[in-house]
């Protein structure tokens, strides 16, 4: 029996510190002293385990999900590119460290309808001001990997798709 698996790894209180957070952190001012009580452990003991799921890959990553709308940022658009794929990994690397860009990633094409293989998230108060965010993407792939680009879209959203993860069951 193989006990090195991560299934195996996951423990009873890995398992209690995933359900305490998978809604997210409680919003206090010591939010892990919080987690901490609820599962009866140290928060030493909570910082600990959760910096381990995430070393381990585990959990993914601890981070603020904003709701764009609520923060007045309606424009919400993700912005695909045809890129050349000998230079997408590059130019997905310096369009994602865009203070702006919130998700960026590569996806397969699926020709002939769908040419595009780089999605770069941008959000903004005003479709203008989206699209002009846009722009500077653009302006950076043609500048830093001319003629890279072969084409271009942006899909506004209309609403809140999607604010959760993946959930497990108590």
């Amino acid at each position: 029996m193989n006990t090195s698996s991560p299934a195996a790894a996951q423990d009873d209180l890995d398992r209690r510190l995933v359900l305490a957070t998978q809604a997210g952190l409680p919003l206090v001012p010591r939010p892990y002293a919080a987690v901490a009580q609820q599962v009866d452990a140290s928060e030493e003991e909570v910082r600990r385990r959760l910096a381990a799921m995430l070393e381990s890959g585990r959990i993914r990553r601890i981070g603020a999900v904003p709701n764009h709308y609520a923060i007045g940022y309606t424009a919400n658009g993700m912005s695909v590119w045809d890129i050349d794929d000998a230079v997408v990994d590059a130019v997905g690397e310096r369009v994602g460290a865009l203070d702006f860009v919130t998700h960026c990633y590569r996806r397969p094409r699926h020709l002939p309808d769908w040419p595009y293989n780089l999605f770069a998230m941008v959000h903004a108060p005003g479709r203008e001001e989206a699209l002009a965010r846009v722009g500077e993407i653009a302006a950076l792939i043609e500048g830093g990997f001319p003629g890279a680009c072969r084409g271009r879209d942006v899909l506004f959203s209309n609403g809140i798709l999607k604010k959760t993860g993946l959930r497990i069951g108590g």
